[in-house]
């Protein structure tokens, strides 16, 4: 059974209790897998990253819209704003929709999702079916100064992951949820000095465990989410800050998406 987002932000959660930990958002439009029901939740698939999680039922879309999803286009319309209204036919309250949100079946200004049709009268982007390098940077500096937020995927709230996996999604390039699995993808870059701006840079902890990652820019910087999405310096040590003075991640790949 499939289903697709039907509110703002969603958030998935490691156990099925509002209580639990926030490992992700669902964006509106996204598109999941229905796993499991279990007690008033549900455990999902997320069909763009695979990546697992429970929402509340009530958050889901109705369940006789689940068995008869859209179908899916190879053009994917996104909110390209940091948000936007869209509004129901019919109903002049605005569900605000933030950038990256999909608008299933979009044109000319309308799209539909569950049987309902918006409207969107708001700029909209469409992710590349090929694969767009050149626009990672330019699309990553749009999330500036985001807050940092465990389990984010939106500018209102964005974790290290969840930002790179966001920018490189509006690039055309498809990645994991978490450090750890999307620096296994790729091709590795030996050097820094070799790193091309777009470029992901993953950094470990103590004990060699990946925990962090972020996106070259050139000139030996870095944007990254940490307290907030930032730009800070990088060399062969890691991530330096200049407000302390002091390195703040220790570098252990640069891997390249595309």
């Amino acid at each position: 059974m499939t289903g697709k987002c039907p509110l703002s932000l969603v958030p998935l959660r490691l156990e099925p209790s509002d209580r639990t930990e926030m490992v992700s958002q669902l964006l509106f439009g996204e598109t999941y897998h229905i796993v499991e029901e279990l007690k008033g939740w549900l455990l999902v698939k997320v069909l763009h990253d695979g990546y697992e999680g429970w929402i509340d039922i009530k958050q889901s879309m109705p369940a006789e819209y689940n068995q008869a999803v859209e179908p899916e286009v190879k053009t994917v319309h996104v909110v390209a704003g940091i948000s936007d209204p869209a509004f129901k036919s019919g109903d002049d309250k605005p569900l605000i929709l933030c950038r990256g949100s999909v608008l299933p079946q979009f044109r000319k200004g309308k799209f539909m999702l569950g049987g309902q049709e918006y409207r969107f009268d708001a700029e909209t982007s469409i992710i590349p079916e090929e694969p767009c390098p050149e626009a990672i940077v330019a699309t990553s500096l749009a999330y500036l100064n985001s807050p940092y937020l465990w389990g984010g995927r939106s500018p209102f709230g964005i974790d290290c992951s969840g930002f790179t996996q966001m920018v490189l999604r509006l690039c055309g390039i498809p990645l994991k949820r978490d450090a750890s699995l999307q620096a296994q993808q790729g091709e590795i870059v030996n050097f820094v000095n070799e790193a091309k701006p777009g470029d992901l840079a993953f950094f470990e902890n103590a004990v060699g465990n990946i925990i962090h990652t972020g996106i070259l820019t050139g000139d030996g910087k870095i944007i990254h989410a940490s307290g907030w999405v930032r730009i800070d310096s990088i060399d062969h040590n890691g991530i330096f800050n200049a407000e302390t003075g002091k390195y703040t991640h220790t570098l252990r790949i640069i891997r390249r998406m595309a």
